[in-house]
């Protein structure tokens, strides 16, 4: 059978770069469910149509959610039906695999947990979402990542989806990143931007109590030099979530603007997270333990709380710990709620 034109077609290698699987995957599918290319080149190479694709990209969904590859396979054959309003075509039984069949998904995923591959990017044994997650960025797929995101946050809560579903994908995507030379550097920057899109919607997606006006509120910094700043923009909005008052001032944060902030909002506490020891500096953080603001008699200090990995424990001392974004939250709830009572206001707060 000749198939479309060789312009309007590709081969198998080109889509398993564009889904995020390998070929072996995509000639699994075609053996097993009959789900392959119907076309060929004018050198009788096999080519995926328009509507191959299709199919395939649907196939792709459905095990990411977590439906089985036979059931996947039908549903995508179906879709494209005459009754579907597509092209149409015959959808064969599943076939029962063979001593030396292939299987559905690359061994390595599968031995990590059931449920589809990631995109092959080494997950581990995550959360079914991550898979999805993984294979949307890896497909640059902007919508559905926001689709994925959004519905992780809804169905999961904040915090949930920070630590066992976004956080575990862009782990994935870092060591993807570093054992592959300059590749995936655009599906790390992607897969950021849309996390970093979910998390400051969040009180769109979430019920959340407001803050109370003119409390003193959390100061969230980054370290002077330290560019990585989602950890805190999750840490916001798990706060904002609570009814917590924050001013967030991103990434690289210079020393005298921190220092400006602190004392002009009076915080209940300021969080300095650091990604890297050559980040993360001690003296900085006992230099802003050490502001004081308020009337004579009266004056008051910030609990400075160190965040991140480049604080290691010698860093550490004489300051509160926290081990994730849970007790991050867990510790700093406390230190506002004891903060709340009868204060004076800072000096130029406002």
């Amino acid at each position: 059978m000749t198939g479309p034109p060789a312009e309007a077609a590709v081969t198998t290698g080109v889509l398993a770069r564009r889904l995020g699987v390998s070929p072996t995957t995509l000639r699994s599918w075609d053996r097993r469910y009959g789900l392959g290319p119907t076309g060929r080149s004018p050198g009788g190479h096999r080519r995926w149509s328009p509507t191959d694709i299709a199919m395939a990209e649907e196939m792709c969904r459905l095990t990411a959610s977590g439906a089985p590859p036979a059931e996947a396979a039908r549903v995508a054959l179906l879709r494209f039906t005459p009754g579907g309003g597509q092209e149409s075509r015959e959808a064969p039984a599943p076939r029962p695999p063979g001593p030396g069949a292939v299987p559905d998904v690359p061994p390595a995923a599968a031995a990590a947990r059931p449920g589809g591959p990631g995109g092959g990017l080494p997950l581990g044994d995550v959360r079914q979402e991550c898979r999805g997650l993984a294979r949307s960025a890896v497909r640059l797929d902007a919508p559905e990542l926001d689709h994925r995101l959004r519905d992780a946050v809804r169905h999961h809560g904040l915090t949930v989806a920070w630590e066992e579903v976004m956080v575990p994908t862009l782990r994935a995507v870092g060591r993807k990143w570093e054992s592959s030379g300059d590749r995936y550097v655009e599906v790390e920057h992607l897969l950021s931007w849309h996390i970093s899109s979910t998390l400051r919607s969040a009180p769109l997606l979430l019920p959340s109590t407001p803050p109370p006006t003119k409390a003193p509120p959390v100061v969230l910094a980054c370290t002077p030099g330290e560019q990585h700043s989602l950890a805190l923009e999750a840490l916001t909005a798990a706060l904002g979530e609570r009814g917590v008052p924050t001013r967030t001032l991103g990434a690289a944060v210079p020393a005298e603007a921190l220092q400006a902030c602190v004392r002009r909002t009076g915080p209940t506490a300021v969080v300095l997270w650091a990604q890297t020891r050559s980040t993360a500096s001690v003296p900085l953080a006992r230099h802003v333990a050490g502001l004081q603001w308020g009337a004579a008699g009266a004056r008051r200090r910030p609990v400075v709380l160190p965040a991140g990995p480049g604080w290691g424990r010698p860093a550490r001392s004489g300051f509160p710990h926290c081990t994730g974004l849970r007790d991050a939250v867990a510790v700093l709830i406390r230190l506002y709620d004891e903060d709340r009572g009868a204060r004076p206001a800072p000096v130029g707060a406002g």
